[in-house]
């Protein structure tokens, strides 16, 4: 697969083969090749920490309790009210293939819920960078994820990248021994996409190139 290809065959994944596990050695080769992502200053400013098996599972339990516990409220992923009119777009699709209608809160609701879940990934992941790092390292640590999707892509391995994992912040540093200098950014869903979920098959439609960037000759 040549990098067109894996740019145009990268999708969020939301429902995984739970019994597939990703092989490790393919897994550390993406992360090698995601290590290549350039930085301020060569700075490297990502971490990201990986649970599989046991601990995975243990992560999964406290989160869906702490979900049980304290709902999300809506919108609380940081989107601003401006660019609502995008969530309602993307949400219309991916609602709709997986047959729920609008007016389905619960269903809409168990929806979300596989967030926390992982989507049933056998590996589950958490991005974080040092809490003394501003934006534009954000911006590395998002070349290094996006590097990391298309290496994982181009092996056949599916992907999601979730801000909603990123509200239970304690929980995130319980389970997994996140230390407090660093800052949780979001959630990763790593394995095997499930080719029977229709809502993975989606080809999410996006703006025409004209609509952000602007050519200057003069």
């Amino acid at each position: 697969m040549g990098l067109d290809e894996a740019i145009l065959a990268r999708r969020s994944s939301r429902m995984f083969l739970p019994d597939k596990p990703v092989p490790r050695e393919l897994l550390d080769k993406a992360l090698a090749l995601a290590m290549r992502a350039p930085s301020n200053s060569n700075t490297q400013p990502w971490h990201v920490f990986l649970a599989t098996g046991q601990r995975r599972a243990r992560l999964v339990d406290a989160l869906l309790a702490a979900v049980d516990a304290n709902p999300p409220a809506i919108g609380s992923a940081g989107l601003p009210p401006r660019f609502a009119d995008r969530r309602r777009q993307s949400g219309a699709l991916i609602y709709g293939a997986m047959g729920i209608e609008r007016s389905d809160a619960e269903g809409r609701w168990n929806a979300q819920v596989r967030n926390w879940e992982f989507f049933h990934a056998p590996v589950a992941g958490v991005v974080c960078m040092h809490r003394e790092f501003g934006n534009v390292d954000a911006v590395g640590v998002g070349m290094f994820l996006q590097t990391l999707l298309l290496a994982l892509t181009e092996r056949g391995i599916g992907s999601c990248v979730q801000v909603s994992i990123a509200l239970y912040p304690d929980v995130l540093r319980e389970q997994l021994g996140i230390p407090e200098e660093l800052t949780i950014l979001c959630g990763m869903s790593i394995g095997y996409a499930d080719p029977q979920f229709a809502a993975n098959n989606l080809d999410i439609p996006r703006n025409p190139v004209a609509e952000h960037v602007v050519f200057l000759d003069h």
